[in-house]
């Protein structure tokens, strides 16, 4: 009688294997935080009172962190540093002035047109202890768009600083808020049910559309134990924002500062050098930015970057717009590897991360879910596609939003919504991003996505990046036009010759355009409509 075989046994899936390995390891990444501080009991008592009066909104968050951190730095801009205490006292009695004076109510609207700065947090704090929804809106628009935005979407009342002019007929008062923080009106009673955070979308391809979203518990959860197991953030550590608060990046890190009781260091406009001096002075341990920020920080110099004293760093975290393996490379080399890369949308939140260890092993990736999120990849059929094989990202998530304002919304499959991006899945788990839904090319018959051809480009020592399009071409029905801006000179030809050497003959442009620089709006995305061949 024969012997039976062994048999081996199964090998869980390796996204399975990291998703528990993130699980097992986020008590470890708890206690490296300093999160598992224990509250003293009147602490605790306040803290029951902050989530019973404001629930999950970032009336609460602000509340709490005054509560556990109330000596440490909550801001720290261009006019010094507040404490966590002394912007609690403050929202406070904002509330109260914006209660009292223009007539804010639960349930009321109030726009908030602010760069990066304690006011626009005051604002939001005091609109949030009403219980009002709050309107963030693009401080990039022009007048008009802002009147149509403000006209649709008619808010209460506009906090603004002192460099917009609000449209005529808008109740509006200046974002210094001082008036308002010396008002001795009577506190204002917590709202029965939290209000609305409404994002604008970024507009790249049409117009802005509102994202109202009140974000569930079980997703800011998520984010924030994937936040401290990933990039490692430490409770306390200055965090450098460079991206707009008003956009959903800046927003959610606000957030995550607000819950590790960490100092936000703000400035109203990104400046390379300045965001480097910061983080030297403040030793912060993070700094966020997108991707043509951490450019324009690589093009001050090896000279000049080696004059800031960055050891405190532990982690630069990118997002908003493709990072790109190139970038990320450069980047790594550059500062070591503290980059990290979240992907996401207005719409979905922050669904995956890739930590540095992710960009060098599998260059260009946008990383794993976050804790709590999952990604599919379907076809057009709405079903699963092989490993691999290219599809339309879809993702779950306590951070996705519920539709727009205008009762419009993404499609929806099994509970997890369209990012409008094509991307795939590798073995491991990992996700890349291989162009936008609306952005693939068909010249002459082929299926072209233009960030495989721009990080081709990118990859040439004399490219700093590149953005790729289709125009309408007679014989092959669309063509190839790449856009490129130069670290240093390079011919057309050469260029070329080098994307022909790497890829598949139809995936080279017909036409290269070197520019200075790319229209972008202001979380630095390139708007693609506005590039035309000459």
């Amino acid at each position: 009688m024969r012997t039976p075989r062994p048999i081996a046994p199964m090998r869980p899936p390796e996204w399975l294997i990291q998703g528990a390995a993130e699980v097992g390891g986020l008590s470890v990444a708890l206690i490296k935080s300093g999160l598992w501080r224990s509250a003293r009991p009147s602490q605790l008592i306040g803290i029951e009172r902050a989530l019973r009066a404001w629930g999950q909104s970032m009336a609460a968050l602000g509340a709490i962190a005054a509560i556990r951190y109330p000596e440490r730095a909550a801001v720290i801009d261009e006019a010094g540093e507040i404490t966590y205490a002394e912007l609690d006292r403050r929202c406070e009695r904002i509330a109260a002035g914006l209660h009292d004076r223009h007539g804010i109510v639960a349930g009321g609207k109030v726009a908030v047109l602010c760069r990066n700065h304690r006011g626009f947090l005051e604002a939001t704090l005091a609109a949030s202890r009403i219980g009002a929804d709050v309107l963030f809106v693009n401080t990039e628009f022009a007048p008009p768009q802002l009147q149509a935005v403000l006209e649709r979407h008619r808010p209460d009342l506009l906090i603004h600083d002192a460099e917009f002019t609000p449209p005529a007929g808008v109740p509006a008062v200046r974002s210094d808020l001082d008036d308002l923080a010396g008002s001795t009106a009577a506190a204002v009673p917590s709202p029965d049910s939290p209000g609305h955070i409404t994002i604008l979308t970024s507009g790249t391809t049409g117009t802005p559309k509102a994202a109202p979203r009140v974000p569930t518990a079980l997703g800011l959860a998520g984010l924030t134990g994937s936040a401290l197991n990933r990039f490692g953030l430490r409770s306390g550590e200055p965090i450098v924002i460079c991206p707009p608060l008003f956009h959903g990046l800046g927003l959610l890190t606000s957030m995550l500062a607000l819950f590790l009781g960490s100092p936000l260091v703000l400035r109203p406009r990104f400046d390379p050098a300045a965001v480097l001096a910061d983080a030297d002075r403040t030793r912060a341990g993070t700094i966020l930015a997108v991707p043509v920020m951490l450019r324009r920080m690589l093009e001050l110099g090896p000279t000049e970057i080696a004059t800031y004293d960055l050891r405190a760093l532990r982690v630069v975290i990118s997002g908003a717009s493709a990072l790109g393996a190139p970038l990320a490379e450069r980047f790594i080399e550059r500062f070591g590897p503290v980059l990290c890369d979240a992907y996401g949308s207005s719409e979905v939140g922050i669904a995956t991360i890739a930590t540095s260890a992710d960009l060098i092993a599998a260059p260009g990736t946008v990383g794993r879910p976050c804790l709590g999120s999952s990604i599919r990849i379907l076809d057009d059929q709405d079903r699963p596609v092989p490993t691999g094989e290219t599809g339309r990202i879809f993702a779950g998530g306590g951070l996705v939003f519920g539709g727009y304002s205008d009762g419009s919304s993404k499609t929806v499959v099994d509970g997890r919504m369209s990012t409008g991006d094509l991307g795939h899945l590798d073995q491991a788990g990992r996700l890349f991003v291989d162009g936008r839904e609306d952005d693939m090319i068909v010249s002459g018959g082929e299926n072209v996505y233009p960030v495989e051809v721009e990080q081709c480009l990118a990859a040439h020592p004399a490219v700093a990046e590149a953005v790729v399009t289709g125009v309408p071409d007679d014989e092959f029905g669309q063509r190839l036009v790449a856009y490129v801006v130069l670290h240093e000179p390079v011919t057309e030809d050469d260029l070329v010759a080098h994307v022909r050497a790497n890829l598949a003959r139809f995936k080279t442009p017909r036409q290269i355009v070197i520019l200075d620089d790319f229209p972008r709006n202001a979380t630095g995305k390139v708007l693609r409509n506005k590039l035309s061949p000459p």
